[in-house]
């Protein structure tokens, strides 16, 4: 599968913005992840892109029609790690793509939150103020911060590594995000 095919199953399935660009966030996230350990950028972007695909049109069934079609359309791998984004799953974490894509998904949909109160948004964010926010339970309460812990386990690093590792690739697409200070 290539992204441009991974981008269009993404948009027959999804079209609010905010899940969509959620989905950019953690496809750019998890290229910059397959980058840092030498793994294949483009299967870790398409799991990324991929990986809540199904959830507006089938959020009782999430995440198994977006896990079939990928079983369908030959990528166990992909389809594999997307069954397993979440660990309360209980889908056993294999492969390196299997524990990235739970170290990128919850912290980025946080940072993403912190970044649109602050005027500035992504710009000149800094880790320190992302942790005081994840340590204020009420801030953006739907984050999991247990699932941003343990993804960060997962792959060997602290919380503060990942997000320290996540606000650069943001800001690098801070327009494109509707990220920046003018957005």
């Amino acid at each position: 599968m290539t992204r441009e095919e991974a981008r269009t199953m993404l948009t027959e399935m999804t079209e609010g913005y905010s899940l969509l660009r959620h989905a950019r966030t953690v496809e750019l996230v998890m290229e910059g992840l397959g980058k840092h350990f030498g793994e294949d950028p483009d299967k870790f972007a398409i799991t990324g892109l991929l990986h809540d695909a199904d959830y507006e049109k089938h959020p009782e069934q999430h995440p198994q029609v977006i896990v079939d079609k990928l079983n369908d359309l030959g990528e166990p791998e992909i389809a594999h790690a997307v069954a397993g984004h979440y660990t309360h799953w209980r889908v056993a974490r294999e492969t390196l793509l299997d524990k990235c894509i739970v170290a990128a998904d919850e912290i980025t949909g946080f940072i993403v939150a912190s970044a649109l109160i602050r005027p500035t948004k992504i710009e000149g964010i800094k880790v320190k103020s992302v942790m005081k926010k994840f340590k204020t339970a009420t801030f953006a309460a739907s984050v999991d911060r247990q699932e941003c812990q343990k993804g960060a386990e997962m792959i060997g690093w602290e919380l503060r590594e990942l997000i320290e590792f996540i606000i650069p690739i943001l800001q690098e697409h801070k327009e494109e995000l509707q990220l920046s200070a003018d957005s």
